[in-house]
């Protein structure tokens, strides 16, 4: 299985706050921060996804990946790795 270094690992106030009101939702991050670590993008096209593969395999370029479920679509989410795996930041979307 595919992984590489979250460095260290950020939510926006917005993602902090909803994560402090409602359990489902924290659950929900922590699930999706898993699925980013070993390569599950999520949401994203095939085109983002290739992009993403590449990057995890040349270690060049950052890493982005959005989740949304269907149940509840204003729990979507992105989470982005830095270009050198420093950092990786939980947001909303209208947060970036």
């Amino acid at each position: 299985m595919k992984q590489f270094a979250l460095g260290t690992l950020v939510t926006t106030r917005g993602v902090h706050d909803e994560m402090t009101r409602d359990s489902q939702f924290a659950e929900f991050v922590l699930t999706c921060i898993a699925r980013h670590k070993t390569c599950d993008w999520g949401d994203l096209c095939d085109s983002d996804k290739n992009q993403n593969d590449e990057a995890v395999r040349t270690g060049d370029d950052r890493i982005f990946s959005a989740y949304e479920p269907a149940d509840h679509p204003d729990w979507h989410i992105w989470i982005i790795t830095e270009w050198d795996r420093s950092a990786t930041t939980v947001l909303f979307p209208d947060e970036y």
